[in-house]
């Protein structure tokens, strides 16, 4: 499969990763820390395509109950072409970070990338169930995870987390700009008719153009992509399995 879009382009370089390759910091920081590291680390993001061939898709997904330490992380890898499921990777682990609103990266990405060395099957993109740049520090958890992994990463959110955006058109596909202190970060996009928008911004080596367009593909009956709603089933499965819990 081709790359989706119609922004510059560069080829890929051969990759790999392991436990955060391109990552050089702890996650054992307080927020004033968390806040820094977001500063420094948003430089790194790239938002033009550097995307080759995407024949698998992933979608990382995060749950716990409220006021509980412990975390579910999964990832689900799908076939680019059809949406099936070929791999997934899932991990139950205790938070180090509380839940602070805008540092969402430093609660849950331990997590998610200890589910990602569980893969057998590398992605070629990923999509990530919340804001990359569409951040008050443009790095929002999709751009900590892309530049993290050092793969093309789109954030796709369910709601606004800053920014300001004129309703889009009813249409499948219509879409508006979401502007936060007069720069665009992300879009308002609708995936179904007459249904809510999503949210989609960049979050590493993809363009806000191709973002929008990989999303409408991996959307082609709900309001969320395939990848968010397979990563969302199999960390709900993993919790309701924990006899922990009980």
């Amino acid at each position: 499969m081709t790359p989706l879009g119609s922004c510059p382009y560069t080829a890929p370089s051969v990759l790999g990763y392991g436990p955060m390759p391109s990552l050089r910091h702890t996650w054992d920081v307080s927020v004033a820390e968390a806040r820094t590291i977001q500063e420094q680390l948003c430089e790194r993001v790239e938002e033009r395509d550097r995307i080759g061939p995407v024949r698998r898709v992933a979608g990382a997904d995060v749950s716990y109950d409220r006021g509980s330490p412990i975390l579910y992380a999964a990832v689900v890898v799908l076939d680019a072409r059809t949406l099936e499921v070929i791999d997934r990777g899932s991990v139950r682990m205790r938070a180090g970070f509380p839940y602070v609103p805008g540092y969402l990266s430093f609660r849950e990405l331990p997590a998610v990338l200890a589910a990602f060395e569980k893969l057998a099957a590398k992605p070629d993109l990923i999509v990530a169930d919340g804001h990359g740049r569409a951040h008050p520090r443009r790095f929002g958890i999709a751009c900590h995870l892309g530049v993290a992994l050092d793969l093309p990463t789109i954030g796709c959110a369910k709601s606004v987390l800053v920014g300001e955006h004129r309703e889009p058109g009813a249409r499948r596909g219509s879409r508006a700009r979401l502007v936060h202190r007069g720069e665009t970060i992300g879009q308002a996009l609708r995936t179904r008719q007459g249904v809510k928008p999503v949210y989609v911004s960049v979050g590493h080596r993809v363009c806000l153009d191709t973002a929008r367009r990989w999303i409408l593909r991996l959307a082609p009956r709900y309001r969320l992509p395939q990848t968010t709603r397979a990563a969302h089933a199999e960390v709900n499965a993993l919790r309701q399995r924990d006899p922990r819990r009980r």
